[in-house]
């Protein structure tokens, strides 16, 4: 049974998702500070963690770069949840490392679906509901995408990427030269069904680009495509 972190000082929020996320065969755990956030994570191993950002002791920001640093919870999804709807407060969520942001007053339907939509991207699944083989090696110029092993090389160097990273990257180069449309990668990648934010494709593919700015010209292989989206474009062997 997968098992939600549910991260607010208000208590009738942490309640009213226990009880729907329940409704749904999923697990909840619950903490109402930041220290008890980071000792949940670390101890109580969420698959998934909804995170609030106006917390007591230790903010919701702080809890998250804290959780990105260590190995053992830097994995673990993050659904930003905060009263803060400004468009910087969504930006700088995601910069530093939650995956989605979702803004109070909230749907608990939607939020559920979030939910359940990002706990299905930790099982790749195929188009019947199998289990997706997703082996074998991409060798595209001098990038290397090792499937089985979850890793990325450049010239051989083994890239640290998050798993949205890799999963980005992973599906446009899967296809060189096709050009995937923000709503596209949403729903492929997020695993949504319904309208998202496009500014998380964005933030996710930046984070990509900048951890490869360090080799000349290979950052480039992801190019954007105005108006439209992103693709990676055709690499010669």
């Amino acid at each position: 049974m997968p098992r939600i972190l549910v991260v607010d000082d208000e208590k009738n929020i942490v309640e009213l998702l226990r009880f729907n996320l329940e409704r749904e065969g999923l697990e909840v755990i619950a903490a109402y500070d930041g220290r008890q956030a980071i000792e949940q994570a670390r101890n109580g191993k969420p698959d998934l963690i909804i995170l609030d950002i106006m917390l007591p002791l230790i903010d919701g920001l702080e809890v998250c770069r804290q959780l990105n640093r260590q190995p053992e919870t830097r994995n673990i999804p993050v659904i930003m949840l905060s009263a803060k709807g400004d468009e910087l407060d969504k930006i700088l969520g995601l910069e530093i490392g939650a995956d989605d942001y979702v803004t109070k007053p909230f749907s608990p339907r939607e939020l559920v679906a979030r939910v359940k939509a990002r706990l299905r991207r930790l099982q790749p699944c195929a188009e019947d509901g199998e289990p997706e083989d997703v082996g074998g090696r991409m060798v595209l110029g001098r990038l290397v995408i090792d499937q089985d092993r979850f890793e990325v090389l450049v010239d051989g160097e083994k890239q640290d990427l998050t798993p949205k990273e890799f999963e980005l990257l992973r599906f446009m180069a899967g296809e060189p030269g096709k050009v995937f449309s923000r709503e596209h990668l949403l729903e492929k990648i997020w695993g949504y069904d319904f309208p998202g934010d496009s500014r998380t494709v964005d933030v996710h593919i930046r984070h990509l680009r900048q951890k490869l700015e360090k080799y000349p010209g290979v950052a480039q292989y992801i190019e954007t495509v105005r108006g439209v989206g992103y693709r990676f474009r055709e690499v010669p062997d």
